[in-house]
Parts: C-alpha cells; sequence; structure tokens
C-alpha cells in the first residue's frame, strides 16, 4: 500500500509540474468511481438530458483547467476533490434543467409521431451502455468487499461523512477511520482491475 500511495504521489507531483499525461493517468484512475456516484447522484427524470458519463467528463475538464488550485499530495485527497466538484456539476446540472420554465423537464413533451429530425444531445446507446456497465462493476466490486470496507465507503462518499463523523459511527478514532478508508479504496481498486 505504501509503494502505491508514494507511486500516487509522484503522479501527482509529475502533473503539477506540467505532465499532461500524469494527470490523465490520475484523473482515469477515479473515473469508475465518479461514474458509480454520478449515477447515485442524477435525479431519474433528467437522464434524457445527458448521462452520469457527461457530468464525469465535464467534472475531468474542470479538474484539468483548475489543477494548480489542488492542493492535495494523495490518491484519497484527488478522489475527495473530484468528487466535490462533480457534485457541483450535478447540482447545476439538474438547477440548469428545472431551473428556467423553457427547459423544464416536467413540461416536456414526446415527440411520438412527430416528423421532425431532432439531433440527439443524451449519451449514445453504446456510450451508455459503456456507462452502465462499468457502474455495474463498481457495484459488484464494492459488494465483494469486506463489510468494514463497504461500510467505511458507504459512509463517506454515500452519506458525505467527515473522517471525524466516520469515526465517531465506527468508534475509532479520525486517524484510524482515514486509514481504514485509504486500505478500502485501495481494495476497491484491486477488485476494478482483476475484474478488467
Amino acid at each position: 500500500m505504501a509503494v502505491r500511495q508514494r507511486e500516487f504521489a509522484a503522479q501527482l507531483a509529475a502533473a503539477r509540474d506540467g505532465s499532461v499525461d500524469a494527470l490523465g493517468e490520475a484523473l482515469e484512475a477515479c473515473r469508475v468511481y465518479l461514474l458509480g456516484v454520478a449515477d447515485r447522484e442524477m435525479d431519474d427524470a433528467l437522464r434524457g438530458k445527458g448521462g452520469a458519463s457527461d457530468i464525469v467528463q465535464e467534472t475531468f475538464l474542470e479538474a484539468q483547467r483548475d489543477f494548480a488550485g489542488f492542493r492535495g499530495t494523495s490518491e484519497a485527497e484527488l478522489i475527495a476533490w473530484l468528487r466535490r466538484l462533480l457534485l457541483n456539476n450535478v447540482h447545476n446540472f439538474a438547477r440548469h434543467y428545472r431551473g428556467t420554465a423553457k427547459r423544464l423537464a416536467s413540461r416536456e413533451v414526446p415527440l411520438d409521431g412527430a416528423d421532425h429530425d431532432v439531433p440527439a444531445r443524451a449519451p449514445t446507446p453504446s456510450g451508455r451502455i459503456m456507462a452502465d456497465e462499468q457502474v455495474d462493476q463498481l457495484r459488484l466490486a464494492i459488494a465483494r468487499l469486506p463489510e468494514e470496507y463497504r461500510t467505511v465507503l458507504t459512509l463517506r462518499y454515500d452519506d458525505g461523512l467527515s473522517f471525524e463523523e466516520v469515526a465517531t459511527k465506527l468508534d475509532r478514532t479520525p486517524n484510524a477511520a482515514r486509514k481504514l478508508w485509504a486500505r478500502a479504496v485501495e481494495r476497491l481498486e484491486d477488485e476494478m482491475r482483476d475484474r478488467e
């Protein structure tokens, strides 16, 4: 685990030094996790407007643009930063389509039987299938984790708790909760890699 953490820290340092490849690899390592979060957070009524993969892609573009402002040095800190960007993007996406009456999803009428050629803005069927498969793989990988790993990931990501709050729930110190979470993330990544 320590070797992997050092490698990731070196990758982040290279990204800070301007390596586009290093930054791309660091972001790509987080894609499956972010797809799962986006899929869980997106309102079903808005899925026709865009998918989880669109939100993740937008998050990656923002991360590349704003990476100079990222101060973390570990994979856990990068994941937390990306998750915050992603949740903001999900919120903005929903607000955009719900906030203006002309684009209110509930007012839209399907074009059944209409004689119109409307360009598709939603993900392609193959793109949606690939995103759904990645989300399914993530869910299966999480299900294969030991219970304490599943619990700490749920508390941290689904419930959005701080490490101090996670520690209280698990009757551990914040440092022990952080270490448990780091092991859970690493194990989850291993599970995902093994299935690829």
